[in-house]
């Protein structure tokens, strides 16, 4: 098997990856390939496993999102990472770049969102609405180069598309991001927004865990990086 899956860490509990943008981090009904069935392949081969190889997937990223994700070995890890994200006391650094200039250098952003379920696309409104759900994200500006920034985003609250439309709706949104507001794709499809870090414990050991992925590398990622 060829080396596609990017290990960050990995130990008896936790296998912990930077997934490609492009890549589904679970399966879905179109059936292509996913982020599980790579690392449950990637187990069944280096431990030399036996029929079924459990791989339990703690929390997911967009498909055209890039960064690090965390997936356990066992039943009891997943539940005690679950938890962790659960009751919001995991750190989330995502990196993003985005277009035109941004109200503040640092600032918080806060809005309801609304999903609609048949475009699978989101709203965002300053007000609260009915069926809404509230946002909330913190975000610094680390440079920019000329009418894009590369912006460093705390996720606050861990909403769908959460990232994607409260920039979308500052006129800000994410490079690449045809959905949200976007004026054309990048080359392979992806967007600008990777998560970066994660700061957890770990769900046996108990110990402070800080954790990054390498950015992409395409002309966007590597003009700001590199």
């Amino acid at each position: 098997m060829k080396k596609i899956m990017d290990i960050i860490y990995e130990d008896n509990h936790l296998l912990v990856v930077n997934k490609p943008s492009g890549m589904l981090a679970q399966g879905d009904k179109t059936g292509d390939n996913s982020l599980v069935e790579l690392g449950k392949n990637y187990l069944k081969k280096k431990y030399k496993k036996p029929g079924n190889v459990y791989l339990g997937l703690v929390h997911r990223l967009d498909r055209p999102v890039s960064g690090i994700v965390i997936m356990t070995k066992t039943s009891k890890a997943l539940v005690r990472m679950s938890k962790q994200f659960q009751e919001k006391s995991i750190t989330k650094i995502y990196w993003a770049i985005t277009e035109n200039p941004l109200p503040e250098v640092e600032d918080k952003l806060e809005h309801w969102l609304i999903k609609n379920h048949q475009k699978n696309i989101v709203s965002a409104y300053q007000n609260e609405k009915k069926g809404s759900v509230k946002a909330e994200l913190e975000y610094k500006i680390l440079s920019h180069i000329g009418s894009h920034y590369l912006t460093e985003i705390k996720l606050l609250t861990g909403r769908f598309h959460q990232i994607r439309t409260q920039f979308s709706s500052i006129g800000c949104p994410i490079v690449g991001d045809l959905k949200y507001g976007y004026k054309k794709p990048l080359p392979d499809k992806s967007i600008c927004l990777h998560a970066k870090t994660l700061i957890f414990s770990h769900p046996v050991k108990n110990e402070s865990m800080t954790l990054s992925a390498a950015t992409p590398i395409n002309t966007f990622w590597e003009t700001f990086i590199h």
